[in-house]
């Protein structure tokens, strides 16, 4: 399971691999700027490029009663929290025409590496051991509930452009608090009595 780091290193692991496609030879959209925004930065966006703005984090209603785990280490570490995170992909750009082509290929990227596996999780931010070797993560288009849709769209302001959305399905972020474990039981005292017939 994840380090509470997860959250950014996901973040990070998509605004890599958008980069690392829009970096291919002979792309339409080589250099193009790609990059994670806050809520304020929908305010003022850049002209031209992809942003990345997480906009909620729910707890996974599908993996949340999970049992605490023991570690190889006799450890028995509190159940873990499992995340959903949900993404609001912009594209901007100066004309229309340029902003939808570039919305479109954001999408196709994203759809082409639905599983996200550890190598790349671990590999653009500056720690490399957030996610162990076996972690995955989803990242699938979702719809927008309405309610969502007025939320993003009052922050976002007077910049209300087409965008996609994506949810990045499971993240567990494992405790670090480790309760103490009691020596194991070397002996037994066992005493047996004779039953008195009443």
């Amino acid at each position: 399971m994840a380090t509470y780091k997860a959250i950014a290193a996901t973040s990070q692991a998509i605004l890599g691999l958008l980069t690392s496609a829009a970096a291919a030879p002979g792309g339409e959209f080589s250099g193009v700027q790609i990059k994670l925004f806050r809520g304020e930065d929908l305010q003022k966006p850049m002209s031209d490029g992809i942003s990345l703005y997480l906009h909620r984090v729910v707890v996974s209603t599908e993996h949340r009663n999970r049992l605490p785990r023991r570690w190889p280490d006799g450890h028995v570490r509190r159940p873990a929290v499992p995340l959903d995170l949900h993404y609001l992909v912009n594209a901007w750009a100066p004309d229309a025409v340029k902003q939808q082509r570039l919305l479109g290929w954001c999408i196709r990227v994203l759809a082409d590496t639905p599983t996200l596996p550890a190598g790349l999780l671990n590999h653009w931010g500056p720690e490399h051991d957030v996610f162990r070797p076996d972690e995955t993560v989803e990242v699938l288009l979702e719809p927008l509930s309405t309610q969502d849709m007025s939320y993003v769209m009052e922050i976002g302001g007077a910049s209300r452009e087409v965008a996609a959305t994506f949810v990045a399905r499971v993240i567990e972020l494992e405790s670090l608090d480790l309760p103490p474990v009691g020596e194991l039981v070397q002996t037994r005292d066992l005493q047996f009595d004779t039953a008195v017939a009443p």
